[in-house]
């Protein structure tokens, strides 16, 4: 006798969540409400006027949608996660929080209208806009520049101000389709090679270059434009006379990129250097002519002596003339550690049993570990672009390599809105002012509200169970008391 096996419909099905039922009746419920916020800040700032400034006097009269305007929503819709230009419906359904938002057809015909001459003029209405956010810190929380940390500690100048440090960086951007000036890379992938400045002590996007794949990585020329661009963007108050550290990896290590930092000075910019230098043949020489007792131990993020690692100066071990054309009182240190599994390491590093690697600097106080601590905290510039690609620079939307420069601008504007609002909205909640973005959008910007009219006015309720409620209508609250410049 053949049995039929028995199916699993006689379990009983166990219910783990409350019960509802679901209709489409709601009314005055929104989504996304957290991210008015970045809208408010882009008007707090100045920036959405000074972004409508650009485009004053060169469109119609029946123009319906205001072009400033319109770069400001599409950097509110990157700061919110968007990935595209159609993801600007995002804030176009909901007329409620963030008013009348163009189509995703009229975001295209901006951006493709936005020419070099506007996209100069952007980056000065960024600069201007920066300098008033700055000002509002200083408002809110005491300091218009935080301090950058170096082994948990305050990087500070000899007389107490904190340094302003700038990282650079390059990064690949892949394309996964047909676009104008993509080309393949070094890493053998396809897209472009953008190079891109960081102010670490704000986590602002200060500047960026689109370059196509095949762009070279210390290419000296690409790297001045982004310096120059990065200080443009600086207020005066900290740019001039201001203690500035300019930090890089080893494609910064040209003698034309570095001779240009020098000549900085002689527009009162006090600038110095902290490079990755290149371990050759010479490097090795002047490391085996080096003493056991040069060489003294390094320390790790928290300051204290790091197990198997040492640094030395190189500089005295050159042959006389090596680092002439370089500028003067450039200084060469070395860092030895063993490697971890699966290094690459060179023959010599192979018998030695050390890796070595070295950066130059113009800094001429402070020990030898210290410096390599501060050195080695240009990583963070690594997470700064991998948040980034998080807020749109990790794709660009179109064909044309012109529209794709303006989607640039628009990104860099929404790491700026927030970088400004973790720093002065919400610099004393320290959970929230470090989150990465997409932690920010989950805890405030994607939250869900109602909008509820009365007394004249339009309230935003969110839900009193949120967890982090309280902070975003603190945020909230704290947007609207800063002070804005007379106009």
């Amino acid at each position: 006798m053949i049995t039929e096996p028995r199916g699993t419909f006689e379990v009983k099905a166990t219910r783990t969540r409350p019960a509802v039922v679901v209709s489409a009746d709601g009314d005055g419920v929104v989504s996304h409400a957290g991210s008015r916020l970045l809208a408010d800040v882009a008007d707090r700032t100045t920036l959405t006027a000074q972004l409508s400034a650009v485009f004053a006097g060169r469109t119609a009269p029946q123009t319906a949608h205001d072009p400033g305007r319109v770069l400001t929503d599409v950097a509110v819709m990157i700061g919110d996660g968007g990935e595209c230009i159609s993801d600007i419906a995002t804030l176009a359904h909901q007329p409620g929080v963030f008013g009348s938002v163009a189509s995703d057809s009229t975001c295209w015909r901006v951006l493709g209208a936005t020419g070099e001459a506007e996209l100069n003029a952007i980056e000065a209405a960024r600069a201007t806009a920066r300098e008033v956010a700055w000002a509002q810190r200083a408002e809110v929380s005491g300091t218009a520049l935080p301090a950058s940390l170096v082994c948990g500690q305050p990087l500070l100048s000899r007389d107490g101000r904190p340094v302003l440090v700038i990282d650079e960086d390059a990064t690949i951007t892949i394309a996964h389709s047909e676009k104008e000036q993509a080309a393949a890379t070094f890493k053998h992938t396809w897209g472009f090679h953008p190079v891109l400045a960081f102010c670490d002590n704000t986590n602002e996007a200060l500047t960026g270059l689109l370059r196509p794949g095949n762009a070279g990585s210390n290419t000296a020329a690409d790297h001045i434009t982004v310096i120059d661009q990065a200080l443009a963007q600086v207020p005066g108050t900290h740019r001039h006379g201001y203690p500035i550290l300019f930090r890089f990896d080893g494609a910064g290590a040209s003698k034309a990129l570095l001779a240009h930092l020098r000549g900085l000075r002689e527009e009162h910019v006090h600038a110095e250097f902290s490079v990755g230098w290149t371990v050759g043949a010479r490097e090795h020489a002047a490391i085996a002519a080096l003493p056991e007792s040069a060489w003294t131990a390094a320390i790790d993020t928290g300051g204290d002596p790091r197990e198997g690692a040492a640094v030395a100066e190189l500089t005295g071990m050159f042959g006389a003339g090596a680092l002439a054309a370089y500028p003067e009182g450039m200084r060469v240190i070395a860092r030895r550690e063993r490697p971890h599994p699966g290094a690459q390491l060179d023959l010599i590093e192979e018998r030695d049993g050390w890796r070595y690697t070295a950066f130059a600097t113009d800094t001429q106080t402070g020990q030898h570990a210290w410096l390599d601590a501060r050195h080695r905290s240009h990583a963070r510039v690594e997470d700064r672009i991998r948040c980034g690609k998080d807020t749109g620079l990790g794709r660009f939307p179109s064909k044309l390599f012109a529209i794709n420069q303006a989607w640039l601008a628009c990104a860099l504007t929404a790491i700026d809105l927030l970088a400004w609002t973790q720093t002065i909205l919400l610099h004393d909640q320290p959970a929230l002012a470090k989150a990465e973005p997409k932690t920010l959008r989950y805890r405030l910007l994607h939250v869900a509200g109602r909008l509820v009219r009365g007394g004249r006015r339009l309230h935003l309720k969110i839900d009193r169970n949120w967890r982090w409620a309280r902070q975003l209508a603190a945020a909230f609250t704290r947007l609207q008391a800063l002070p804005t410049p007379q106009t």
